[in-house]
């Protein structure tokens, strides 16, 4: 068991919930090395991790001939490689590369032509948090796999984040609370709504919180309205950093409030204050995919939610009441930030 791939090439909050199969692989054997086959989205999370020793990109196999993608792929010499997001092109490559040790989940077909070790592990109906079962997965290496959630976070190894730029450390406050509020989502989650997040930031009081906006130039076009109204209340970061930038940014901030999306999950590995908006839809819901952190914890309404399965605009995770969420952020941070009034 000298080099195990763990293969996930899907998004960030999903690569922050995988690093603990990384963790756990190097606790159990520490001679091991871990290589992550990943985005290229993603590889600042893998760089910032002190559990994996290489990263592969996935972008530069898909562009390349099959007897490229094969060459390269041997070349690894891996021992097993963890299939923890199915993919059959990755799963054939594998087989043909001949990885003496294959793990998927049973429920791909292909999985029974190209893997040797298929663990059954029913996801969609599930009440496993995501982090869990992807855990369940070393059940094939016999590193154990169950985990209770305050576990979890012992294994995400987060510890090589980059040092915090000048310019965007001179942001941060000394005095107050430095908050993230990151509206967007991508269309990965249902989102909470601009409303709701301009009524959060009338909410909260300025003198002990400075507020700031993150998201990507384009949730910058689509939050400007937004922006422009609250100038004098927030500082716009959007599509001002690359994700290295805004991985040592939080955490070198306080907190972050977001809807299911990687920099939730990101504040909750570093063990920031991480506050998710949730709707309570199966397989949405925060069961299977609230952050998971010392410091994390999230808001949902407790109904039945199955009318905007087909629309991203859910009227559940709006009805969440920013008065609800700012309690929970002063709760969080009353020792240091006198409470606020409802404003």
């Amino acid at each position: 068991m000298k080099k195990v791939v763990v293969s996930r090439v899907d998004g960030l909050g999903d690569v922050v919930l995988t690093l603990p199969v990384a963790g756990v692989v190097k606790k159990n054997y520490p001679d091991s090395r871990i290589i992550f086959l990943g985005s290229r989205y993603a590889r600042p999370l893998a760089d910032a991790c002190e559990h994996i020793d290489m990263f592969l990109e996935w972008n530069e196999f898909a562009n390349r001939t099959p007897a490229e993608q094969l060459r390269i792929f041997t070349s690894v010499s891996a021992d097993i490689i963890i299939h923890v997001f199915p993919r059959r092109e990755i799963a054939r490559l594998a087989a043909r590369a001949k990885i003496p040790l294959r793990v998927g989940t049973s429920r791909r077909l292909y999985h029974w032509l190209y893997c040797n070790r298929r663990m059954h592990l029913p996801r969609r109906g599930s009440n496993l948090h995501e982090a869990q079962l992807n855990l369940k997965l070393l059940r094939a290496l016999g590193a154990g796999a169950d985990f209770r959630l305050s576990e979890i976070p012992d294994y995400y190894g987060l510890t090589r984040v980059k040092a915090l730029k000048d310019e965007f450390k001179g942001l941060l406050s000394t005095g107050r609370t430095n908050l993230i509020l990151h509206p967007k989502t991508k269309g990965s989650a249902r989102e909470w709504g601009i409303d709701n997040f301009a009524r959060l930031v009338e909410l909260i009081p300025a003198g002990a919180y400075k507020i700031f906006i993150t998201g990507t130039q384009n949730d910058g076009r689509r939050l400007r309205e937004f922006l422009d109204r609250y100038r004098t209340r927030v500082v716009d970061l959007t599509g001002k950093m690359d994700l290295t930038e805004l991985i040592s940014f939080i955490g070198a901030a306080d907190g972050l409030v977001a809807a299911s999306t990687g920099p939730l999950h990101i504040a909750a590995a570093l063990q920031k204050f991480a506050l998710g908006l949730y709707a309570p839809m199966r397989p949405i819901h925060a069961g299977r995919w609230a952050p998971v952190g010392q410091n994390a914890a999230f808001l949902t309404v407790e109904k039945q939610c199955s009318d905007c399965r087909k629309s991203l605009v859910c009227q559940c995770i709006r009805s969440i009441k920013p008065e609800d969420v700012y309690r929970k952020i002063d709760k969080n941070f009353r020792k240091q930030t006198p409470a606020g009034d409802f404003r």
